[in-house]
């Protein structure tokens, strides 16, 4: 497999999490948790995780549609890749370090989400930071 199909495949993948998105809602019970929170606070939260999918959308499509363009040696595509791969590298370390173990220690689903998307940042960043 080459670099470029694994760039491609990033971004597939990317594309796969920001339209998950559209299931956050239900699957974590918005409508029973967020009316508590504040007008404000409520609408910057749903204004906040509508920019996070658009943004891992728009990242999966520069990586899935541009693979050959961030493979080409220029200064820019350097800079996008070290981006992308200090990106995903600090999303990783939140994940251990943020999220507390009592959410997915004792429960099935949660700890194979929590495995899952750990090798998922794994993943990007050893392909963003090899290419």
């Amino acid at each position: 497999m080459t670099l470029e199909l694994h760039l491609r495949i990033a971004g597939a993948l990317l594309i796969v999490l920001a339209l998950i998105h559209i299931g956050f809602p239900r699957r974590f019970h918005w409508a029973e948790e967020l009316p508590r929170l504040s007008l404000f606070n409520r609408q910057m939260f749903v204004v906040h995780c509508f920019f996070i999918a658009f943004g891992v959308g728009l990242m999966g499509a520069l990586a899935l549609f541009c693979a050959g363009a961030l493979l080409t040696p220029s200064p820019l595509a350097r800079a996008v890749l070290a981006g992308l791969t200090l990106f995903w590298a600090v999303r990783l370390i939140v994940q251990h370090l943020v999220y507390d173990a009592r959410l997915w220690r004792g429960h099935r689903f949660n700890t194979a989400v929590h495995v899952l998307f750990t090798c998922f940042w794994c993943y990007l960043v050893l392909v963003f930071g090899w290419a």
